[in-house]
């Protein structure tokens, strides 16, 4: 059996999607997919041991100059690659018109996805041949599950989704020095923690003996990055990193504390300890998912800024010393 998946972004709710890929592999002997994905998370699908083809999608870009002759011709070799393969099964998880519309709409298959009243925007389930409803107060990975298996036939799982991707990493971080990843960029100014709340755990950490590395995307994340960094022997600045790059070093941690970032998300699907601060967002649909994830919030505020670095530390003493922290997704 051969399944495309229409599941083009963000980064964190690209990773949602990968626990439906194990339950149907588990559930459906030889199943293989196919993958639509925009460019920039082009690496993620590839993980799974289920996929076969990624295809790229750059519908960002695109729209920027849609008329160009240069991406008329993008246009058109994306379609031709999307109408190759006729598949069994064709699931849109991403319930959104402009993605039904540019790629659900052109594939070759009986199309799945969510009914008018579950879909993100109703109209896209105009241009499905088979609508599910799906339940709205559930996890993202949760609703995605049950789509994948109410569109495939099976009884979806009781037990946590596996993301399956960790495997993919475990050669190539055996034999390291212990470390820990702070994952300070987001980008939404209020999911920021503040510098000097950072600044004040790294100094708590000075005492560890543990190795801080710092990631970052973007020139002004390197600019708060070394920021961050001047003055402490104990932190190192990444070079800048591809995603998979990003990806072995957090499969190497041996935990993470994270704002709420799509990189947060990746964490959570390589089954790595990690700490996310959060604000303004709720964690509860859209949060951490999987093992080891651990919510770090302010009491009776929604702003990061009274998050004190001792109570991140305080939740971290316990991976600093190699055994997970009392519980999981909790306050401080």
């Amino acid at each position: 059996m051969r399944v495309l998946i229409v599941k083009t972004s963000s980064m964190g709710d690209v990773l949602h999607t990968l626990p439906a890929l194990t339950d149907a592999m588990q559930a459906i002997p030889g199943i293989r997919f196919d993958w639509v994905v925009e460019e920039g998370f082009v690496q993620i699908p590839g993980w799974h041991p289920a996929v076969d083809r990624v295809i790229p999608v750059a519908i960002r870009r695109w729209r920027k100059a849609w008329f160009s002759s240069d991406i008329r011709a993008e246009r058109e070799t994306f379609r031709k690659l999307l109408t190759a393969v006729r598949y069994d099964a064709v699931i849109d998880a991403q319930g959104l018109v402009k993605s039904a519309a540019l790629v659900t709409r052109l594939a070759q298959g009986i199309k799945h996805g969510m009914d008018w009243n579950s879909a993100r925007e109703p109209l896209a389930s105009l241009f499905y041949n088979r609508r599910h409803a799906i339940a709205k107060q559930q996890h993202a990975v949760e609703r995605t599950r049950e789509l994948f298996a109410k569109s495939l036939g099976y009884t979806r799982p009781s037990q946590t989704g596996d993301y399956a991707i960790a495997q993919h990493f475990l050669a190539d971080t055996q034999n390291q020095p212990p470390y820990l990843v702070f994952l300070h960029a987001t980008t939404r100014d209020d999911k920021h923690w503040p510098e000097a709340q950072w600044r004040e755990l790294i100094h708590l950490m000075a005492g560890t003996g543990l190795k801080i590395k710092l990631p970052w995307g973007a020139p002004h994340e390197e600019a708060r990055a070394l920021r961050l960094a001047e003055g402490f022997d104990n932190v190192e600045v990444l070079p800048r990193l591809s995603l998979e790059q990003v990806a072995n070093v957090l499969a190497g941690a041996r935990g993470v504390v994270s704002v709420d970032t799509g990189l947060s998300h990746l964490t959570a699907a390589l089954d790595r300890p990690n700490i996310t601060l959060y604000g303004p967002t709720d964690p509860g649909l859209i949060g951490g998912y999987g093992k080891n994830q651990f919510i770090c919030r302010p009491v009776d505020s929604s702003s990061l800024a009274a998050l004190a670095a001792a109570d991140v530390f305080a939740k971290l003493r316990p991976l600093i010393d190699g055994v997970a922290p009392a519980s999981e997704n909790s306050h401080v």
